[in-house]
């Protein structure tokens, strides 16, 4: 699978249709949004064309020039979100951040210099806005985005623990604390109150339940101070 944007010319009807899809992989369409500007990195929108979102990717083709289409994968997409802020952007659109092959940052000169010269090179931009004719449509696209990132989770990782991608409920977290016979686990008993969120981080995860242990071992530490000082006022008296 190709990570990050692409070009994408693949259309039904001698090139004239709609996008030709993976169906036997099980890519189905979800959206269809004509009249929607796409802006790629820091260029000018393109004339409006046709955005189609599937199970498996975001898809834009140009309604005026049938070889110009642009297409990337929901696992490549780290961030979408809906921007509103004219100080940000001056219509409102879909923005969407980018993953690259190249993770490393590439000098602001040289991201500028491919984004605005004649041949774009897609492999290095990161940004990414869907502007809508109609921006009523925005919630209801932002929602369909959600709801395809959802169907395309980050893989893990070969190597990497079952419980890396995890949410726990205070519930949870206690069950877990049973198990332990030399440290006494404390956590709220609200179960909205999660402790934390991650994907893949496990060293967050540590780090999440080791401050609770150390605030256990705070109080703990409290409650003898005071236990101590108790006692020796008693034998004052």
């Amino acid at each position: 699978m190709a990570v990050g944007l692409r070009h994408f010319t693949a259309r039904a009807g001698n090139g004239s249709g709609e996008p030709i899809l993976d169906t036997d992989n099980g890519e189905e369409l979800v959206h269809v949004q004509p009249s929607v500007s796409v802006a790629v990195g820091d260029r000018a929108p393109e004339s409006p064309g046709t955005l189609y979102i599937t199970t498996r990717q975001v898809i834009w083709l140009s309604e005026l020039d049938r070889e110009k289409g642009y297409a990337v994968y929901f696992l490549s997409l780290s961030l979408h979100a809906v921007s509103r802020d004219p100080e940000a952007y001056p219509s409102p659109c879909i923005y969407t951040q980018i993953e690259t092959e190249a993770d490393e940052v590439e000098d602001e000169s040289e991201d500028s210099d491919s984004e605005c010269s004649e041949v774009l090179d897609l492999s290095k931009i990161r940004e990414m806005r869907f502007i809508p004719s109609d921006a009523n449509q925005l919630d209801t696209l932002f929602q369909v985005f959600c709801e395809c990132a959802e169907l395309n989770p980050e893989p893990i990782e070969e190597g990497e623990e079952e419980g890396h991608n995890w949410i726990f409920s205070a519930d949870q977290l206690e069950d877990e604390a049973g198990a332990g016979d030399d440290v006494e686990w404390h956590f709220s008993q609200n179960p909205t109150n999660t402790i934390g969120h991650s994907n893949g981080h496990h060293d967050l995860a540590s780090s999440v339940l080791e401050l609770q242990i150390n605030d256990q071992r705070f109080d703990d530490a409290e409650e003898m101070e005071q236990d101590s000082d108790t006692g020796h006022h008693h034998q004052s008296q």
